[in-house]
């Protein structure tokens, strides 16, 4: 089998191989100094320190034509904005279109059109009146061909493209000068992931897409090179459009592993007109001085050794393996005070170091953050298990800037949907400063300084699995309210997701108790820190059996007198049954219980819930919520089941659920109050702006009443739409609102389940509702 990948040369090897090389004293024809004082000198030492608070939620599917059907596939991916701030411009490369978003009012996003493109647009920038968007109009892999469309903007209800400008390949970023003087275009003609290249630039046809035979017959599928080679198009921007013209770099030749094909991937420029510029597949990083035409720096972006991360994929968050030499493979590259580069590693088919690192202009490493992304992914129950095995987080986003003072950073991870915000004054020692959530597939990234807020575009968008493509827009503030909940500052990570169950301490208001459920293939108990904000995971608990760590799908819990947790496992018809599980306190299973045979066969899908516990001793009465209709019950509804475990007799009544407006209705969790009375959490299955039932109602189980139905029926009462609390936090509503807690001290809480970021935002809601008395009205 033919070795495709040349040796990769050391950094101080490759300075010497560059004609003329970028030396520490030629760095002022190339920086502005102005800047360079701004960026580090204006901070006030004793400057307050200011946050991100998120502002509003945009779904792209919002901006769709009136005639176009609400579950249309859309995209939002690179996003601009206009000089003044008030309005973004977004590639959607789906519906082969430019949008328009007004965002004058940050917590009101208005939908303002879009203009149609011959292709698929990849990226935009914006000069003064003008957008440059990059189309990709390629027929396939080998006939690669591009626009640059010049689109006037200054009406931003008519858009009107004054001049297109042909390139002879695929483009994927564009960037514009901050002197308005130049834009840089990555030609990357992309490889083909599913082709079987012989490593002399020629396909094997007969292998595509099939990775043994490809093997077999000495290729490597999606492996390079693969031709026509990209290369790197700069527009000099002099004068008006009319006058622009475009000229061709070649990238190759250069010391990376595939010279001939070096697949440019993003661009970034600074103020001196230094455009930086990745490729990815190769794990280089190019310099070059748009003024004379030239390649002033390459640089192989090296690689990272990884310990204690999560490299497994076995539904497990254990952040026990090593991973050694990792290549960083650079996706989106930001200029840090024109002095540095900052690249986000996302990887590719050889690499992905799950980080991001800061280079000087020569090559060197100033910063690199190593796990640091994946621990705090961990701790804010932020990380994709499901890509443990490959590229975990994967940091594909990139950019910073000066806002209000002072040095921000920004990385988008695109599997982990989160931002994560640093300051920096010290390019060795960025800050950590907070998590923003995000929308499924993060992808562009963008400071606003002048409104001092920043915009996330998150690609993803699935009307089917209920999230969709969304803008969402953050601006400065004194204080962070996300995360919520975080298991952040134990001397040990604490993995978490998926948290569906709550339940107060009987003894001690502020601490409380949740499960996960089967997002999880290992159960646990986990103790929350309520004191603190954000609330703190402070431990978790193995559920073992027989000294084993067992598996169940935990929905519930709740806790006995004598201290012991009584959990709820929902099973699945003809695999798995319904269970009532006693532990101790460590988690130690104790009992199972099971339902009489006759009403588990009655089970359609969804199963045990809720549960809550009443009495003591003999007296002592768990009930479960069943979260919605099994066979033979009637439409709306579901059982509440009650059962005594010194006799072990089940009784049953029936909950009447609210009819839904989209979807399906269902119980999420239950809690015996001290007046008797029991809260039942009743939710849709909708999230974002679909989702129309988050509700609190309360019951009397002993006042069910004889309708001539199998069991007898209860009158509800509504204390609560939680749906506006849901909406405070401006965010995309989750759905599974799954845990209903009542501090010893009437402190009312609710926490949902993120679902471990399958098909899902991933943001957990830890909200505090108030007291009792008036929590529930």
């Amino acid at each position: 089998m033919k070795l495709f990948r040349k040796s990769i040369l050391p950094v101080a090897i490759l300075a010497s191989t560059v004609a003329a090389p970028l030396m520490a004293n030629s760095l002022s024809d190339l920086i502005n100094n102005s800047v360079k004082d701004a960026l580090y000198g204006s901070e006030r030492e004793n400057q307050t320190k200011q946050y991100f608070q998120r502002k509003s939620t945009f779904a792209i599917y919002q901006n769709l034509a009136a005639d176009e059907a609400p579950e249309t596939e859309t995209s939002a991916e690179i996003i601009a904005v206009s000089p003044d701030g008030n309005t973004v411009l977004y590639t959607d490369s789906q519906m082969e279109r430019l949008g328009f978003v007004d965002i004058t009012d940050l917590s009101a996003p208005v939908a303002k059109g879009f203009l149609a493109l011959d292709g698929e647009p990849t990226s935009v920038a914006v000069k003064g009146q003008y957008a440059l968007v990059v189309v990709n109009t390629s027929e396939n892999y080998k006939n690669t061909s591009g626009q640059i469309v010049v689109v006037d903007i200054s009406d931003i209800l008519s858009p009107t493209v004054v001049r297109t400008l042909e390139i002879s390949g695929q483009p994927d970023s564009i960037a514009i000068s901050p002197k308005g003087n130049y834009a840089a275009v990555a030609v990357e003609n992309e490889r083909d992931e599913e082709a079987c290249a012989d490593g002399d630039g020629g396909l094997i046809d007969e292998a595509h897409d099939d990775e043994d035979k490809c093997n077999e017959l000495g290729g490597e599928l999606g492996g390079l090179p693969q031709y026509p080679a990209g290369y790197l198009a700069i527009v000099d921007m002099n004068g008006q459009p009319a006058a622009w013209s475009v000229s061709d770099m070649s990238l190759e030749g250069l010391a990376i592993p595939d010279s001939d094909d070096p697949e440019p991937e993003y661009v970034a420029i600074n103020h001196g007109n230094l455009a930086a510029v990745s490729l990815q597949e190769n794990n280089g990083m190019v310099l070059v001085d748009l003024e004379q035409s030239k390649i002033l720096q390459h640089y192989d972006a090296g690689s990272v050794d990884l310990t204690n991360v999560d490299a497994t994929k076995n539904g497990l968050i254990d952040p026990i393996d090593d991973l050694l030499g990792v290549l960083r493979e650079p996706d989106a590259v930001s200029w840090l005070s024109d002095m540095y580069v900052v690249t986000a590693n996302e990887g590719d088919y050889l690499g992905g170091s799950r980080s991001f690192t800061i280079f000087d202009i020569p090559g060197g490493v100033k910063y690199e953050a190593a796990t640091d992304l994946e621990n705090k992914a961990i701790e804010n129950g932020h990380l994709p298990e499901k890509r443990a095995a490959k590229k975990g987080v994967e940091p594909e986003g990139v950019t910073s800037a000066i806002i209000n003072g002072r040095n921000y950073l920004f990385v988008g991870s695109e599997r982990g949907n989160f931002i994560a915000v640093y300051t920096v004054k010290d390019p060795t020692k960025p800050e950590y400063l907070q998590m923003l959530p995000t929308g499924v597939g993060p992808e562009g990234l963008l400071a606003v300084p002048g409104r001092n807020a920043f915009l996330v575009a998150s690609e993803k968008d699935d009307a089917g699995e209920g999230f969709r493509s969304m803008l969402t827009a953050y601006e400065l503030s004194d204080s962070s309210n996300y995360p919520q909940i975080t298991s952040a500052g134990n001397d040990e990570l604490i993995g978490w997701a998926g948290l569906s169950g709550l339940v107060a301490d009987r003894n001690d208001a502020k601490t409380l108790y949740s499960v996960s459920d089967s997002v999880m293939k290992q159960s646990y108990i986990y103790t929350i820190d309520a004191a603190q904000e954000p609330a703190k995971i402070t431990s978790r608990a193995t559920l073992k059996k027989s000294g084993q760590a067992v598996a169940y799908d935990l929905e519930g819990i709740t806790q006995s007198a004598s201290g012991d947790f009584w959990l709820v496992s929902e099973g699945k018809p003809g695999s798995s049954n319904n269970l009532l599980i006693l532990t101790s306190a460590e988690g130690a299973i104790k009992e199972e219980y099971k339902l009489p045979e006759a009403i588990q066969a009655q089970q359609k899908k969804f199963g045990f819930e809720g549960v809550t516990v009443t009495g003591t001793g003999a007296n002592e009465k768990v009930h479960v919520a069943v979260q919605r209709e099994w066979e033979g019950d009637p439409d709306g509804m579901v059982k509440i089941a009650s059962f005594m475990p010194a006799s072990g007799e089940w009784s049953f009544v029936y909950y009447p659920l609210d009819t839904p407006v989209t979807g399906w209705v269902g119980l999420a969790d239950m809690v015996a109050l001290d007046d008797g009375r029991f809260a039942i959490l009743e939710r849709d299955n909708q999230q974002g702006d679909s989702a129309a039932i988050k509700r609190i109602y309360t019951v009397d189980l002993d006042a069910a009443k004889d309708t001539g139905l199998a069991y007898p029926v209860l009158e509800k009462s509504l204390a609560r739409d939680v749906l506006p609390d849901m909406k405070a936090a401006n965010g995309w509503v989750p759905d599974k609102v799954e845990g209903l807690a009542v501090g010893a001290d009437g402190e009312v809480y609710l926490i949902t389940d993120n679902d471990g970021l399958d098909d899902a935002v991933g943001e957990t809601q830890f909200l505090r509702l108030g007291q009792q008395d008036s929590a529930f009205n």
